[in-house]
């Protein structure tokens, strides 16, 4: 058998060391951007989105949902919100945030009919876009020190919350009204919103993907009521703004 020469050999081990190059220096990156950041995140920003449960308890959703064709459940919508945190303690954040939901259902009156014999028909609206300020307490520690520089996030951090801020709801509905004195059928155009105190807490856990890429299951539930405008729903008592919210969202450490 022919043995390789010295060039043959040197060209051959020359490979194996660049194979080995190849293969170890993207496990190499991959590692560091995987595994470790250098020093503590500073904070973090959240894009959530999900469904809310409205809880529709106060006169006004009684009222709807007995001389209407509605029902509590109309009053549930999708929701979204966008958080931003800023670390104050190794288990701490302090956590400015904003959402949105928005519901919106047709129905008519379940004891009357037209003059036409047609449905007498009208739109609900219900909207809620709360504005938050929230601490937020991490349950387990949410990473660890390797050495002077590196910190490992770790795989799973849960947290819980608490926090208040103000809300901006609007309530409207166009149609087809009955007048229960007359009647008469009339169309009107009904409305009220405006802003009130509410306050929260939540719960939820953040999954690592990456040392500055994580997704967040989030339960929340939002307690409060608003004066509704009499011009417009006279006679009747705050509109219950409260609900749960359950939702899934991507957060970027920064």
């Amino acid at each position: 058998m022919r043995h390789p020469g010295p060039v043959a050999r040197l060209v051959r081990r020359a490979g194996v060391v660049a194979l080995c190059a190849i293969v170890a220096l993207p496990l190499a990156v991959s590692a560091q951007s995987r595994d470790y950041l250098l020093g503590m995140p500073y904070g973090s920003f959240t894009l959530r989105g999900g469904f809310g449960f409205a809880r529709a308890g106060s006169d006004i959703f009684d009222e709807m949902t007995r001389d209407l064709t509605l029902d509590r459940s109309d009053f549930n919508s999708p929701v979204g919100g966008v958080d931003v945190a800023i670390r104050v303690a190794p288990r701490f954040d302090v956590v400015l945030g904003a959402g949105y939901g928005r519901s919106s259902a047709t129905s008519d009156y379940a004891d009357f009919i037209g003059t036409d014999d047609l449905p007498i028909v009208q739109e609900t609206e219900f909207t809620r876009v709360p504005l938050t300020a929230s601490v937020k307490y991490y349950v387990t520690d949410r990473g660890r020190q390797v050495g002077s520089l590196a910190w490992v996030p770790s795989s799973f951090s849960p947290y819980i919350g608490a926090g208040a801020g103000a809300t901006w709801y609007r309530f409207a509905q166009e149609g087809e009204f009955v007048n229960f004195e007359t009647l008469d059928i009339f169309f009107a155009n009904l409305e009220s919103s405006g802003w009130a105190l509410t306050w929260h807490a939540f719960g939820g856990i953040e999954k690592t993907i990456l040392p500055r890429i994580a997704l967040v299951a989030e339960a929340r539930y939002l307690f409060g009521s608003a004066e509704l405008d009499p011009l417009a729903y006279e006679g009747y008592d705050n509109i219950d703004l409260s609900g749960l919210q359950a939702s899934l969202g991507f957060q970027v450490r920064f």
